[in-house]
């Protein structure tokens, strides 16, 4: 593989990094240095199209100041390398650490909502404002897909869309339908109810379902529209601390880009402060929220309308979302179990105090 980078010099170690949901990454020692050899596995990003267009995207981005790591290119100036049918890329390694927002400041969350707002007008720049959809755009939105035919084993069979952190509706961007997340429900709860051995997780887990059914049934004609043309552009997909790397409080590199898309632009400023500012109850911190959103729209150009509307269908999208029961219960993986109490804590949180939500992003 280095053999391709001769400027990379001689390999002295490869240590797998342990972080991530999505694909393998490796920290390389050379003779000149370190770098991040990264092995794209996820087949909906995963082929090398789709790669160099994230490579040249981050490419251009650099040249607007935004904080990116772009691939080491090859002897023949290319950026991705295949071997055994499998893409690989070499990055510069960058020092430093991922920070959640309990870990920010009032004025670092500012700087983060600015830094996400300059991302998305820095890539409308460098893509064009309507440069081709995107085939593919994951990211963590929407129930998306189905999950049907509960086995007798206690799993379930026909799993159609079950993305790596969600799955994304196909262009149009429509909003996930009740009346699948009922079913869902079901079979999901039939799965939790049927393992012979049921842990605290299992609990927490029927709990948190039989309550979302009920918000659903409550809330079922909130549904929101679907969104017009104006209000998409190209967009990270996948901003949240682990894809920042920080330096003292200063970001210094956005990482990856594989799920690089069009989307609703505001909403992934909506769906990223979800992340970053959850705490482990499932409440937001509205303050930081509030600090970050205002410099989002300014940055951005968005109006508090347009992050109203996607205050909505992020809410929306959370009420009929369970990525990581379908991980757990579905794929037998259970790397995401950490995160689901306060996950799904949040959805019920946000129903409660959704005025106060919405007040801290349009504010």
């Amino acid at each position: 593989m280095l053999r391709r980078y001769p400027d990379a010099g001689e390999p002295l170690s490869c240590k797998p990094i342990t972080k991530g949901l999505l694909n393998h990454g490796y920290r390389v020692s050379t003779t000149r240095g370190s770098y991040f050899l990264k092995h794209h596995l996820d087949d909906s990003t995963g082929d090398r199209a789709t790669i160099v267009r994230q490579h040249r995207a981050t490419q251009r981005l650099q040249s607007l100041g935004v904080p990116v790591a772009p691939p080491v290119q090859d002897t023949e100036g290319d950026t991705v390398t295949e071997i055994g049918g499998r893409c690989y890329a070499l990055h510069p390694w960058v020092d430093g650490l991922h920070r959640a927002g309990a870990q920010l400041s009032t004025d670092q969350s500012e700087r983060l909502g600015a830094l996400l707002g300059a991302v998305h007008t820095g890539l409308e720049q460098v893509m064009g404002a309507g440069a081709g959809l995107a085939q593919r755009t994951g990211g963590s939105v929407g129930s998306g897909g189905s999950v049907r035919a509960v086995g007798s084993g206690g799993s379930v069979g026909s799993i159609e869309s079950v993305g790596s952190v969600g799955s994304v509706g196909s262009v149009g961007h429509r909003s996930p339908d009740p009346a699948d997340t009922f079913a869902l429900i079901d079979d999901l709860l039939a799965v939790a109810r049927r393992r012979h051995s049921r842990d605290a997780f299992d609990e927490l887990a029927e709990h948190r379902l039989l309550e979302r059914r009920t918000l659903l049934e409550r809330h079922a004609d909130r549904r929101p529209p679907t969104p017009g043309p104006p209000a998409t552009g190209w967009v990270h997909g996948d901003f949240h601390p682990l894809n920042v790397l920080y330096r003292g409080g200063d970001p210094v590199a956005i990482l990856d880009w594989d799920r690089l898309g069009v989307q609703p632009r505001a909403e992934e400023a909506v769906r990223a402060a979800a992340i970053f500012f959850v705490l482990p109850a499932g409440k937001l911190e509205l303050e930081k929220v509030r600090a970050y959103a205002r410099a989002y729209r300014r940055a951005a150009g968005a109006s508090a309308a347009e992050l109203a509307a996607a205050v909505h269908r992020v809410w929306w999208e959370r009420l009929n979302d369970f990525w990581i029961l379908r991980w757990r219960y579905c794929l037998d993986d259970r790397r995401a179990d950490p995160q689901f109490p306060a996950v799904s804590a949040l959805a019920v949180w946000w129903t409660r105090e959704y005025e106060a939500v919405c007040e801290a992003f349009t504010g």
